[in-house]
């Protein structure tokens, strides 16, 4: 099955082979995605790098940008399903996966497992791959489930060996994550976080880069961008309602700057991806 007719199935679930030729251009798609990768690679996801280790799992949102520079003999098996087969915000009491496999700025997009989960994660793609000829839709759900599951369980477990920067409270990226979440919409400079943490832009970005791993800059474009989706995905706001959300001066500087960290308009991007069962 080729990459486009993945995008002419746009409300379905397909598993198939990602070639690793087609990251030497700036791969994206409308689906969330779902790679195992089995040996290491290292790639840019959106703004920031990564060397992701052998036995992982990458988890994409739609219309997030997967390149890389290196040169791959190894392939990757993707999952990739629509929104509106599988609402991972509709399902969020069953598998808590929004925001900690995907749409979360500040942890890795990946997981490192065992072999042996490796393995059982592969498993069941066949099996889902097996079932996709044969509709079998509540089967194919139930697995898709489970590997969501059994990657939230893991990537829970693997953020507790590390002190989060929320018992670090001390810390200027702590302490930036907050702001952030607070100011994003309104304040979009580098230069007020860095004044509100007394630090010249220089020595905020250094230290920001060093203990969050992406510069403060990135950090701001991803968050702005992240919740310009949710608001396309998850609400009926109107594209100018949506700019007025984000303190844009207007609706087309906000579509220009949608479309120059996403790759698409926001308008295409509500097209493809779909009003969320959710929203309201």
């Amino acid at each position: 099955m080729s990459l486009n007719d993945v995008n002419t199935q746009p409300k379905t679930i397909t598993v198939q082979i990602l070639h690793p030729e087609i990251l030497k251009d700036d791969y994206q798609t409308s689906l969330y995605q779902i790679i195992l990768v089995r040996e290491a690679i290292s790639v840019q996801i959106d703004f920031a790098e990564y060397t992701i280790p052998s036995h992982s799992i990458l988890f994409l949102s739609p219309y997030q940008h997967l390149s890389s520079t290196t040169n791959m003999a190894t392939t990757f098996t993707q999952l990739s399903f629509h929104g509106d087969y599988y609402c991972i915000e509709y399902h969020k009491k069953e598998v808590a996966c929004n925001g900690i496999l995907f749409n979360n700025i500040y942890v890795q997009p990946y997981v490192t497992v065992s072999p042996v989960l490796f393995h059982e994660i592969a498993t069941i793609y066949q099996k889902i791959q097996d079932e996709i000829p044969h509709h079998s839709d509540a089967i194919i759900k139930a697995y898709l489930q489970l590997i969501l599951a059994l990657c939230s369980k893991e990537k829970k477990r693997i953020m507790k060996d590390f002190v989060p920067l929320s018992l670090q409270d001390n810390t200027i990226g702590y302490q930036f994550q907050k702001d952030l979440e607070q100011f994003f919409r309104i304040q979009k400079t580098v230069l007020y976080y860095a004044d509100r943490a007394g630090l010249s832009i220089d020595r905020f970005s250094k230290k920001i880069k060093q203990q969050l791993g992406k510069s403060p800059s990135t950090l701001l474009q991803e968050r702005t961008t992240l919740e310009a989706k949710k608001l396309l995905h998850l609400t009926y706001l109107s594209i100018k309602e949506i700019a007025d959300e984000l303190h844009f001066n207007d609706e087309y500087y906000f579509s220009r700057y949608f479309k120059k960290n996403v790759g698409v308009s926001p308008s295409h991007y509500r097209e493809q991806v779909g009003i969320s069962i959710v929203a309201k």
